[in-house]
């Protein structure tokens, strides 16, 4: 089977870390395509600092201009990116395996404006209550599952107020009833102090602080199902990170404190992108050396 395609490209990482770091492109050992646009947010991929032409790296003597294996590990070492993590990325070797999924977990992927974006349904099987996590652009088969499934929907988590995981607050909460809850202020939604514990029948949901991607990111720990999982919206990716347009070092710090800091079998669900465990991205994230 084909294995998912990661969220970011090694280029994207790249692009993270240098905005992050906010280190200016003269400082850096090797200038990237377009050094005046450093800093900027860029408004497609073809606008961004680095860009995959630029690099060459399954091809020795590849043409002049292009960049090699050891530039990319000066980069990294540069932008505080554990290199060998960085080029494993950048070959294609990182395909992280979610493995056994629990059977009262569903993800749902829905187009947003081009870029694909996950949200999740978790449910008790005895008492049959739902919960789910991001509204993904269109919840129609969020609603269908929960008819096949013979489902009531309780609670709606959101990881965060971003666009693309509120887009169908309104229908899922008028189709099911379901209360939503968030950590920051948001029309419609019920506000919680990240430490709340949810419950919902046999399942436990514990929140946790994940800000630096957004001001009161969430993650949300999951208890009671066949394994431990935790939803963790845009704060974290496999082999990366949301970007982190409120605060780098809390985007790292909260990623490390509150996430790589459960159980290595831990299921982690991004708010796009593959799934992955803590396991793997403590030993294969380059942002965590």
């Amino acid at each position: 089977m084909k294995s998912e395609p990661l969220e970011d490209s090694f280029t994207d990482i790249l692009n993270k870390a240098q905005r992050g770091l906010k280190v200016s492109s003269n400082a850096l050992p090797i200038l990237p395509a377009r050094p005046d646009a450093l800093l900027k947010e860029p408004s497609a991929k073809k606008d961004r600092e680095w860009s995959e032409e630029m690099f060459s790296l399954r091809k020795p003597g590849s043409r002049a201009g292009t960049l090699h294996e050891s530039d990319l590990r000066t980069l990294a070492v540069a932008l505080h990116l554990e290199p060998d993590r960085l080029l494993a990325i950048s070959r294609g070797d990182y395909q992280p395996q979610a493995g056994l999924l629990p059977k009262e977990f569903v993800r749902f992927q829905t187009d947003f404006d081009g870029m694909s974006v996950n949200s999740y349904l978790v449910w008790d099987s005895t008492t049959r209550q739902a919960m789910a996590f991001d509204t993904g652009a269109d919840a129609s088969e969020l609603l269908d599952d929960l008819t096949t499934n013979h489902l009531r929907l309780e609670l709606l988590l959101l990881t965060h107020s971003h666009g693309d995981h509120i887009f169908d607050l309104d229908r899922i909460v008028e189709k099911t009833g379901a209360t939503p809850w968030i950590a920051e202020n948001l029309s419609g939604a019920h506000v919680f102090t990240p430490g709340k514990t949810f419950s919902l029948g046999g399942l436990k949901v514990e929140t946790r602080l994940t800000n630096g991607h957004s001001s009161a990111g969430i993650t949300y720990v999951i208890h009671g199902l066949s394994r431990c999982v935790a939803v963790v919206g845009d704060a974290l990716f496999a082999g990366s990170i949301g970007g982190a347009h409120i605060s780098y070092p809390d985007a790292l710090h909260t990623c490390t404190s509150e996430i790589l800091s459960l159980p290595d079998d831990t299921l982690l669900c991004p708010g796009h992108g593959p799934l992955t465990t803590v396991g793997q991205e403590k030993s294969s994230n380059p942002f965590f050396p």
